[in-house]
């Protein structure tokens, strides 16, 4: 673990590389046999957090979707010259629940290769569509695993409507006895009985900025640990088109507070130390561990 930033700890910082209509909160109105058809932002909104990053001097890693990258090859270059982590979000944002062991295999498989033909790097992480890895879902692991991956970040230990474990561990551990593979669960502060988020994305666009700083600088301080940090390109792209009709609890996590996120993720990225997932916990390759000591 990274122990030499801000109160001693670095923390991790991660985005999720999905275009706006591709979101799990839009999955019951787009469908997924039209996603061509929508004008792709993705990479100018991934290109404009590879500037936020090089302003900040922060490498982080990116999760990034198979078929972004297939379509947007020169992105995942892009990613990987900046000093950037490319790992694995799937190929196309299906949830874990939504395939068979075998149809996931296949899945996680076909993304680490053309990620690592497309970075020239090795694809060791992986982090499941919305966080969807979840007790009915635990198989996941053994096959992630097979498929070579050392690292998952695809839980988030809390109660919420769509995702969560919320008795999983808080930080890094070994989903299965005898599986290699180790599990990051996205930031929590346990707070008075309660387990609440403070791992970003729609938490961090709706709440006050005020709430990341205490919980992230508690999670820092107390217990020194480092929080693991996610958003997506598309929350700092107030311009995206609006997806019509769609649900309005989707439409106001989706949208609130889009023209806000750019000035609030400068003022994380200045308050607290940030490094890539696998620096942070100590997951780089046998070749890169030998050239940092």
């Amino acid at each position: 673990m990274a122990m030499n930033g801000r109160n001693g700890v670095v923390n991790a910082m991660s985005v999720d590389v999905e275009d706006y209509y591709q979101v799990s909160a839009f999955a019951g109105t787009v469908d997924r046999a039209k996603w061509d058809s929508f004008p792709s932002r993705v990479e100018d909104s991934t290109k404009r957090t590879l500037d936020l990053f090089a302003e900040a001097g922060v490498h982080a890693t990116f999760f990034t979707l198979g078929c972004v990258a297939e379509r947007h090859k020169g992105l995942v270059r892009a990613i990987s010259d900046a000093g950037h982590e490319v790992a694995s979000h799937g190929w196309e944002h299906y949830r874990v629940g939504e395939q068979t062991p075998a149809e996931f295999r296949a899945d996680v498989t076909r993304t680490k290769k053309v990620l690592e033909d497309l970075s020239g790097q090795e694809i060791k992480g992986y982090r499941a569509a919305s966080f969807s890895i979840d007790r009915k879902t635990w198989w996941a692991f053994d096959e992630l695993a097979e498929a070579g991956y050392r690292y998952s970040s695809s839980i988030h230990p809390i109660v919420h409507d769509h995702y969560g474990v919320p008795d999983a561990p808080r930080f890094p551990f070994a989903p299965t006895e005898g599986n290699p593979l180790t599990e990051i669960p996205v930031g929590t502060l346990d707070l008075r009985g309660r387990r609440l988020s403070c791992a970003g994305g729609g938490f961090f666009r709706l709440l006050p900025y005020r709430w990341s700083s205490f919980a992230i600088g508690r999670v820092n301080q107390a217990e020194r640990q480092p929080v693991t940090f996610y958003f997506h390109p598309w929350e700092i792209d107030p311009g995206q088109p609006r997806i019509s009709p769609a649900p309005l609890r989707s439409r106001v996590r989706h949208y609130t507070n889009l023209g806000a996120m750019e000035a609030k993720l400068k003022r994380l990225l200045r308050q607290f130390r940030w490094d890539r997932v696998d620096a942070v916990y100590g997951l780089g390759s046998p070749a890169e561990a030998e050239a940092a000591e």
